[in-house]
């Protein structure tokens, strides 16, 4: 026997009974994203390297430890990490902001990281997010946290939490990195190994290590939202303001600075605590430089990713998964002997050209067997096909449900089963 081939470390197959709660996801994202007048918009798995490592930011763990990169120089191609830079780039390439000054986008794909795999975390993984593009004013991030709130709801999962924070521009951020420095210079010794290279080259990302010790260290220091200029102050206030007016609750959490470096003033994550240690679903914020980077005019810019496979879990710990249906069979159309088959095979086609979902047997399996088919699929009715039967024009429609039976054309078929 020939050895099997198996997938990818960490690059998990999707298979069919995992694709009802999955499209429950993206229903539920759509719905969100159309109250909101939101488009779709479709970026390319792979870019240019340069585009995540300026977007991004060259200290970050992903551009330095977790990215699927190929070729070199100018050649160099990476699959995408994360769709906030590509998107930019979708919109600076085209001039989308030059046909209007504000645009609402979405997007619904696969994203990769050369990250350990463990559970909640794949090296391919799903996310649902958002930007919003050409906008300074702080009713978008209000509505952007509302928003990503609104889709956890119409996916059925209670429970989640808010977290926001401010880390200001690069105007009052140049003073806080200067008071980070110094709050950290005794302990630099103590840092990882990382931790003591970014001390020099970008020592806000210390704050977002996950080492323990340099968790505690950073924990200690003294916290942005206490350095903001008069702007940013303003703006993380009436933030707060709308979000307390809509409703929505919240914590203000100091030590939340998301890991990319094109953040500015607002970010936020949306976490569960089924989760445990790691327990964010959602992570977003403001980045009002970034389309200057890439080429674009300045614009303010908010977004957000949900992690699907993170949600997956949380759906599935609080039970809340359960309430996935299987998508609904119809009519299961049984052949009494092989010579039914190709009646069995003709009605099968017509009835779904009438718009009903329709089955049949295609391993020549025995009356009961069939039957058994019918049951696992779930099917709502099921039509006997024999000899008598095509013989007179009529067929036995049963109602799985109640067991009722009754006998009907073949053109009738489908309106009984429609409720025509």
């Amino acid at each position: 026997m020939a050895e099997k081939i198996r997938a990818p470390r960490g690059m998990p197959d999707t298979l069919p009974h995992e694709m009802p709660l999955i499209r429950r996801l993206e229903s539920a994202a759509q719905r969100a994203f159309a109250l909101y007048a939101y488009e779709e918009i479709r970026p390319p798995l792979f870019e240019e390297t340069r585009l995540f490592v300026r977007g991004i930011g060259d200290a970050t763990d992903i551009v330095e430890k977790e990215m699927y990169t190929f070729a070199e120089g100018e050649d160099s191609i990476t699959l995408r990490p994360e769709a906030t830079a590509s998107v930019v780039r979708a919109a600076v390439e085209h001039d989308l902001l030059k046909q209007k000054g504000f645009w609402k986008l979405y997007y619904i794909g696969p994203m990769f990281r050369k990250e350990r795999p463990q559970a909640g975390r794949s090296r391919q993984f799903y996310q649902i997010g958002c930007e919003a593009l050409g906008s300074l004013e702080p009713t978008v991030d209000a509505e952007s946290i509302l928003l990503a709130a609104r889709f956890f709801r119409e996916a059925g999962l209670e429970g989640v939490k808010v977290n926001i924070n401010s880390i200001g521009c690069p105007t009052c951020r140049a003073a806080y990195r200067k008071v980070l420095r110094e709050a950290i210079e005794p302990h630099r010794a103590q840092l990882c190994q990382d931790c003591q290279a970014r001390f020099d080259r970008n020592v806000f990302r210390i704050l977002d290590c996950k080492k323990e010790l340099c968790k505690k260290i950073a924990m200690q220091a003294p916290v942005m939202r206490e350095h903001l200029d008069a702007d940013c102050r303003q703006h993380f206030e009436t933030v707060c303001a709308l979000l307390k007016a809509a409703g929505q609750e919240f914590t203000i959490e100091d030590h939340l600075v998301r890991g990319f470096d094109y953040y500015t003033r607002t970010v936020f994550e949306l976490s569960h605590p089924s989760l445990g240690a790691r327990d964010a679903v959602c992570g977003g914020g403001r980045y009002d430089n970034l389309v200057a980077e890439l080429g674009g005019p300045a614009a303010g810019c908010v977004g957000f990713a949900v992690g699907v496979v993170p949600t997956i879990l949380a759906l599935e710990k609080t039970g809340a998964a359960a309430a996935v249906e299987p998508p609904v069979l119809d009519v299961y159309l049984i052949a009494v002997d092989d010579a039914m088959r190709a009646d069995v095979f003709r009605m099968a086609q017509e009835l779904r050209a009438a718009g009903v979902s329709a089955e049949m047997d295609y391993e020549r399996r025995s009356l009961k067997a069939q039957m058994r088919s019918a049951n696992k699929l779930g099917a709502r009715f099921t039509v006997m096909v024999g000899p008598e039967e095509i013989a007179s024009g009529k067929f036995k429609l049963k109602a799985m449900a109640t067991g009722e039976e009754e006998m009907a054309a073949v053109g009738e078929i489908a309106g009984k089963v429609l409720g025509k």
